[in-house]
């Protein structure tokens, strides 16, 4: 009997210490595969530095363009009148210039 109990604890001794050596394996394919993972998400999420230079010429170019239309000034309805105002008298004087060569 105390044959079969020994034979009993050393095969379960055995079972353990393989399924220890085996846990440990795992652990450490687990961990390569979450650092290989965390390397790939790293990857994805990196700009070439081609594609951010491209990026920044056409932030300043937008920068630029902005700064264009801000600096000119629209034109309000009173000016318009204005404008359009001068324009019908420098018709006028034209009409009148010409009116008198005829004559």
């Amino acid at each position: 009997m105390s044959f079969r109990i020994t034979r009993t604890a050393e095969d379960l001794a055995q079972t353990i210490t393989a399924l220890s050596q085996r846990l440990v394996k795992l652990e450490q394919r687990q961990e390569a595969l979450e650092l290989q993972m965390r390397q790939q998400q790293k990857d994805l999420n990196a700009v070439p530095n081609e594609e951010i230079s491209t990026l920044e010429g056409v932030e300043a170019l937008l920068r630029e363009t902005r700064e264009l239309l801000d600096s000119t000034a629209p034109i309000t309805e009173p000016e318009m009148a204005e404008d359009s105002s001068q324009h019908d008298s420098w018709g006028q004087e034209a009409e009148t210039e010409a009116s008198c060569d005829v004559a």
